[in-house]
């Protein structure tokens, strides 16, 4: 997310946290789905999971259509998908930020 955020100068993501309540079921989403892998919701209200919506993302980051002409060449999809699974498998191994809701509690519910 932090990069994300870097890269979209113009503020045309809204980034949300599925663990604030109510916010997978107000997307048609599970929980379980949400904790699987990332998802992009389109204004058209489409939705793409995992490589898929990390390639959406950025083209609405970076205000270009390049990201999604290159995960539609053939192969690159596969190839992008298995990355992004393996990466899901091991995220656990990888430095990143605290987790949402335990910088935000309040938010998820939960007391600090």
């Amino acid at each position: 997310m932090r990069l994300v955020r870097a890269l979209d100068r113009h503020h045309r993501v809204t980034m949300v946290p599925f663990q604030k309540p109510g916010i997978p079921e107000a997307h048609g989403l599970t929980v379980a789905q949400c904790e699987g892998a990332a998802w992009a919701i389109a204004p058209d209200v489409r939705r793409h999971r995992a490589a898929a919506a990390i390639e959406l993302v950025l083209a609405v980051a970076l205000g270009t259509g390049l990201p999604l002409w290159f995960y539609a060449i053939p192969g690159v999809r596969q190839i992008q998908e298995g990355v992004y699974r393996w990466v899901a498998a091991n995220r656990g191994r990888f430095p990143g930020d605290t987790p949402y809701c335990e910088q935000f509690p309040d938010e998820c519910g939960k007391t600090r």
